[in-house]
């Protein structure tokens, strides 16, 4: 039987995004994005509650994504859930869950950190997916 593995969240970011590079010199990036449902209660009456997810983008995508998104902007994310896990400095075992997105979409906007126009998010997707899963090895020495 095939499986399936894909992610589509909305949202928008939570935080500004944070942009590493692994020791072999990858571009990495994270960001969390708040996605807001409602729930129906028993007498009908509405509540809203908030979901956070942590996204990551790699090569070429984090670097656009460092370079114009930020708190606030809204978001498409299509992507993969991806377990891991590492240790902190002190020795602790920690997990994650995390969303590690092949195509982030800006539905909003900002000006460039650097003055640039906008930017062509398909032709770094053609790059990104050539490389994809040649740094395994680089994703997992990403510093937390």
């Amino acid at each position: 039987m095939r499986s399936l593995n894909r992610v589509m969240l909305i949202g928008h970011l939570a935080a500004d995004v944070d942009y590493r590079q692994t020791k072999g010199g990858v571009p990495v990036a994270n960001f969390p994005i708040a996605i807001n449902r409602v729930i129906i209660g028993k007498n009908g009456e509405k509540t809203e509650t908030v979901d956070f997810h942590r996204v990551v983008v790699w090569r070429g995508l984090a670097d656009v994504c460092a370079e114009y998104l930020a708190k606030g902007i809204a978001v498409y994310v299509d992507g993969r859930l991806v377990n891991r896990s590492f240790e902190d400095k002190e020795g602790n075992k920690h997990y994650r869950t995390e969303v590690v997105a092949d195509n982030v979409n800006f539905l909003t906007w900002k000006k460039s950190k650097s003055g640039k126009g906008e930017v062509s998010l398909e032709a770094l997707a053609d790059e990104d997916k050539a490389d994809e899963e040649t740094d395994v090895e680089d994703k997992e020495k990403v510093a937390v």
